[in-house]
């Protein structure tokens, strides 16, 4: 049973072998194809339309299906890695561990925004971006830039607290628990990561930056912990809902999944606490 930990308690040689499978994935083409999928899909969630992957009910499930490929692609090359979570309730820092030159690197430079440690800065020569939002072909990163904070345990205490998954209008302007994680109402707790850490991540490419799975990591636990305690309150909607994903309807891209088929992560994988 794969088990997700902590970041902050990885050892030297999972942390090694995560980024190598990492290296592989980019490497072979995998990776791109990855960022790719998330970029259309950000294209195309519009509140008044078809969306599935965000502004949306299946916000949740469908990220939690995009997670499960692409662990699995990473366990295709090494069987012993995992996805790891970011805590950044705790690890709120641009000194914290994770942004170390031994992991993921840290932030990047004030004019351009370019990543100059670690292994996935241009200068190690591993981590092209090839999906793009702009002529720019290295990664960037902004941590923290304009004062920006990273949301705190007693904002996603007050998220986790919400006893309703979702309401209409199904979109960014619904109340709820999906929405409020989200970020698009209230405290902003997903939105805000993505902002906070800048650069490639507050773009539809994302997951160009590594970190971007260990942010959605979190989320899904965070997902899981509200499913446990409000056991009497289900994903919703169930049926008849135009543009979002009902819960027995089927996800694009792979038309096999639907969110009643991932409501237990525990079929799949477990997390460290």
């Amino acid at each position: 049973m794969t088990v997700r930990k902590n970041q902050s308690a990885l050892t030297t040689d999972e942390k090694r072998r995560f980024v190598a499978a990492l290296m592989e994935l980019k490497r072979s083409g995998r990776y791109d194809e990855f960022v790719t999928t998330h970029n259309d899909f950000i294209v195309s969630d519009t509140d008044n339309g078809e969306r599935t992957g965000h502004r949306s009910p299946s916000f949740l499930p469908w990220h939690r299906r995009f997670l499960l490929e692409f662990e699995r692609a990473l366990q295709s090359v090494d069987a012993s890695v995992a996805l790891p979570y970011w805590d950044w309730t705790v690890d709120r820092s641009p000194r914290a561990s994770l942004w170390a030159p031994d992991f993921l690197g840290g932030t990047g430079r004030e004019r351009d925004g370019r990543v100059p440690d670690g292994p996935f800065a241009a200068s190690a020569g591993n981590w092209t971006i090839n999906v793009r939002v702009d002529g720019r072909t290295f990664l960037r990163r902004s941590l923290g830039s304009g004062g920006r904070q990273l949301p705190t345990a007693a904002e996603v205490e007050s998220v986790l607290s919400m006893p309703t998954y979702d309401m209409a209008p199904w979109n960014s302007g619904s109340d709820g628990f999906r929405n409020h994680l989200e970020g698009w109402r209230g405290v902003n707790l997903h939105n805000r990561v993505h902002v906070w850490v800048g650069g490639h991540m507050a773009t539809g490419a994302s997951p160009n930056d590594p970190v971007f799975w260990l942010h959605h990591a979190y989320i899904d636990k965070l997902w899981a912990e509200w499913q446990r305690r409000h056991p009497g309150s289900g994903y919703l909607p169930v049926s008849g809902t135009p543009n979002v994903i009902d819960l027995n309807e089927t996800m694009r891209p792979w038309h096999d999944t639907s969110p009643a088929d991932l409501l237990d992560h525990t079929a799949h994988y477990t997390f460290d606490a």
